[in-house]
Protein backbone atom coordinates (compact mmCIF):
# COMPACT_ATOMS: atom_id res chain seq x y z
CA UNK A 1 0.00 0.00 0.00
CA UNK A 2 3.08 2.58 0.92
CA UNK A 3 3.99 1.66 -3.01
CA UNK A 4 1.09 3.17 -4.43
CA UNK A 5 0.72 6.32 -2.49
CA UNK A 6 4.34 6.88 -3.04
CA UNK A 7 3.58 6.27 -6.94
CA UNK A 8 0.33 8.51 -6.58
CA UNK A 9 2.54 11.43 -4.80
CA UNK A 10 5.74 11.10 -7.36
CA UNK A 11 2.81 11.48 -10.09
CA UNK A 12 1.42 14.73 -8.27
CA UNK A 13 4.77 16.24 -8.25
CA UNK A 14 5.69 15.42 -11.56
CA UNK A 15 2.04 17.26 -12.53
CA UNK A 16 3.13 20.14 -11.16
CA UNK A 17 6.54 20.84 -12.07
CA UNK A 18 5.42 20.19 -16.04
CA UNK A 19 2.43 22.57 -15.10
CA UNK A 20 5.08 25.01 -13.70
CA UNK A 21 7.19 24.87 -16.35
CA UNK A 22 4.22 25.16 -18.89
CA UNK A 23 3.23 28.42 -17.38
CA UNK A 24 6.64 29.50 -17.05
CA UNK A 25 7.44 29.14 -20.58
CA UNK A 26 3.97 30.01 -21.91
CA UNK A 27 4.41 33.83 -20.65
CA UNK A 28 5.24 36.61 -23.23
CA UNK A 29 8.11 39.32 -22.50
CA UNK A 30 6.65 42.40 -22.41
CA UNK A 31 6.85 44.37 -25.92
CA UNK A 32 10.27 46.93 -26.69
CA UNK A 33 8.95 50.45 -26.23
CA UNK A 34 10.37 52.44 -29.38
CA UNK A 35 13.22 55.21 -27.82
CA UNK A 36 12.39 58.60 -28.11
CA UNK A 37 15.81 59.42 -27.96
CA UNK A 38 17.99 59.86 -31.03
CA UNK A 39 19.49 57.31 -33.04
CA UNK A 40 22.98 56.42 -32.06
CA UNK A 41 24.00 54.61 -35.16
CA UNK A 42 27.31 56.21 -36.56
CA UNK A 43 27.94 57.45 -39.71
CA UNK A 44 29.90 55.06 -42.17
CA UNK A 45 33.81 56.31 -41.74
CA UNK A 46 34.70 58.80 -44.74
CA UNK A 47 36.36 57.10 -47.36
CA UNK A 48 40.28 57.26 -47.72
CA UNK A 49 41.11 60.15 -50.48
CA UNK A 50 43.68 58.47 -53.66
CA UNK A 51 47.18 59.63 -51.85
CA UNK A 52 46.10 57.83 -48.45
CA UNK A 53 44.72 54.87 -50.06
CA UNK A 54 48.45 54.53 -51.91
CA UNK A 55 50.31 55.17 -49.02
CA UNK A 56 48.04 52.48 -47.07
CA UNK A 57 49.06 50.09 -50.15
CA UNK A 58 52.71 50.28 -49.99
CA UNK A 59 54.35 48.15 -47.32
CA UNK A 60 57.87 48.59 -45.43
CA UNK A 61 59.59 45.24 -45.65
CA UNK A 62 63.41 44.12 -45.24
CA UNK A 63 64.57 42.86 -48.97
CA UNK A 64 67.61 40.43 -50.04
CA UNK A 65 68.79 39.97 -53.79
CA UNK A 66 69.64 36.17 -54.83
CA UNK A 67 72.94 36.04 -56.80
CA UNK A 68 74.36 33.96 -59.47
CA UNK A 69 74.41 30.63 -57.50
CA UNK A 70 70.86 29.42 -58.47
CA UNK A 71 70.88 30.64 -62.05
CA UNK A 72 68.88 27.99 -63.43
CA UNK A 73 67.28 26.49 -60.96
CA UNK A 74 63.08 26.06 -61.19
CA UNK A 75 61.06 28.55 -59.24
CA UNK A 76 58.21 27.92 -57.80
CA UNK A 77 56.33 29.37 -61.12
CA UNK A 78 58.10 26.81 -62.53
CA UNK A 79 60.52 28.56 -64.96
CA UNK A 80 64.56 28.80 -64.18
CA UNK A 81 65.91 31.39 -62.01
CA UNK A 82 67.35 33.96 -64.28
CA UNK A 83 69.23 36.37 -62.05
CA UNK A 84 69.01 39.01 -65.10
CA UNK A 85 65.38 39.23 -65.01
CA UNK A 86 63.26 41.67 -63.28
CA UNK A 87 62.07 39.15 -60.70
CA UNK A 88 61.29 38.28 -56.94
CA UNK A 89 60.40 35.16 -54.13
CA UNK A 90 57.93 36.77 -51.73
CA UNK A 91 56.14 34.44 -49.49
CA UNK A 92 52.85 36.28 -48.91
CA UNK A 93 52.32 37.49 -52.47
CA UNK A 94 50.64 35.49 -55.66
CA UNK A 95 52.82 34.02 -57.67
CA UNK A 96 52.64 36.16 -61.13
CA UNK A 97 51.37 39.31 -59.16
CA UNK A 98 53.79 42.54 -60.02
CA UNK A 99 54.82 44.84 -56.63
CA UNK A 100 56.96 47.80 -57.32
CA UNK A 101 59.75 47.67 -55.03
CA UNK A 102 61.34 50.98 -54.02
CA UNK A 103 64.75 51.40 -52.02
CA UNK A 104 64.60 53.97 -48.94
CA UNK A 105 68.15 54.39 -49.06
CA UNK A 106 68.81 55.11 -52.32
CA UNK A 107 65.19 56.31 -53.85
CA UNK A 108 65.14 54.43 -57.04
CA UNK A 109 62.48 51.78 -57.85
CA UNK A 110 62.22 48.93 -60.11
CA UNK A 111 58.90 47.07 -60.95
CA UNK A 112 59.12 42.81 -60.11
CA UNK A 113 57.23 40.02 -60.90
CA UNK A 114 56.69 37.94 -58.05
CA UNK A 115 57.52 34.10 -59.71
CA UNK A 116 59.08 32.16 -56.49
CA UNK A 117 58.76 31.62 -52.65
CA UNK A 118 61.39 32.92 -50.15
CA UNK A 119 63.23 34.28 -48.54
CA UNK A 120 63.80 31.89 -46.14
CA UNK A 121 65.64 34.18 -43.84
CA UNK A 122 63.60 35.35 -40.70
CA UNK A 123 63.04 39.28 -40.78
CA UNK A 124 62.90 39.25 -44.76
CA UNK A 125 59.98 39.62 -46.89
CA UNK A 126 61.13 39.74 -50.26
CA UNK A 127 63.84 38.18 -52.51
CA UNK A 128 65.28 40.30 -55.48
CA UNK A 129 66.53 38.94 -58.54
CA UNK A 130 70.47 40.43 -59.23
CA UNK A 131 69.47 42.61 -61.51
CA UNK A 132 66.29 44.27 -60.01
CA UNK A 133 68.69 44.80 -56.95
CA UNK A 134 71.21 46.38 -59.17
CA UNK A 135 68.60 48.71 -60.03
CA UNK A 136 67.47 50.23 -56.67
CA UNK A 137 71.38 50.28 -55.86
CA UNK A 138 71.26 47.62 -52.87
CA UNK A 139 73.80 45.06 -54.30
CA UNK A 140 76.69 46.37 -52.09
CA UNK A 141 74.73 45.90 -48.46
CA UNK A 142 72.85 42.97 -49.82
CA UNK A 143 69.84 44.04 -47.55
CA UNK A 144 68.02 46.87 -47.44
CA UNK A 145 64.76 48.76 -46.13
CA UNK A 146 62.78 49.31 -49.21
CA UNK A 147 58.56 49.84 -49.69
CA UNK A 148 56.50 47.38 -51.24
CA UNK A 149 53.26 48.36 -53.72
CA UNK A 150 51.40 46.08 -55.50
CA UNK A 151 50.55 47.28 -59.17
CA UNK A 152 48.42 43.68 -60.50
CA UNK A 153 47.78 40.74 -59.51
CA UNK A 154 47.58 38.87 -62.72
CA UNK A 155 47.95 34.93 -61.48
CA UNK A 156 50.66 32.40 -62.82
CA UNK A 157 48.96 31.50 -65.38
CA UNK A 158 47.26 34.71 -67.33
CA UNK A 159 50.88 35.82 -67.80
CA UNK A 160 52.90 34.74 -70.35
CA UNK A 161 56.73 34.03 -69.17
CA UNK A 162 57.89 36.43 -72.19
CA UNK A 163 56.34 39.59 -70.30
CA UNK A 164 57.94 42.85 -70.52
CA UNK A 165 59.71 42.60 -67.49
CA UNK A 166 61.41 39.25 -67.99
CA UNK A 167 61.51 39.63 -72.08
CA UNK A 168 64.37 42.52 -72.10
CA UNK A 169 66.32 40.28 -69.63
CA UNK A 170 66.69 37.19 -71.24
CA UNK A 171 69.85 38.00 -73.03
CA UNK A 172 73.05 35.76 -72.69
CA UNK A 173 74.27 36.62 -68.73
CA UNK A 174 76.72 38.94 -68.31
CA UNK A 175 80.42 37.18 -68.32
Amino acid sequence: MKTNNFRFALRGVLALMSLSLAVSCSTQPEPVQPSLAPSTVAPPPPMPSASQSQAHSSKAARASYQGDAYAGHRTASGEPYDPNALTAASRTLPIGSSVMVTNHATGRSVKVRINDRGPNVHGRSLDLSKRAAEEIGMTKQGVARVSVKRVDSKPAGGEAHGSPESSSSTASPKS
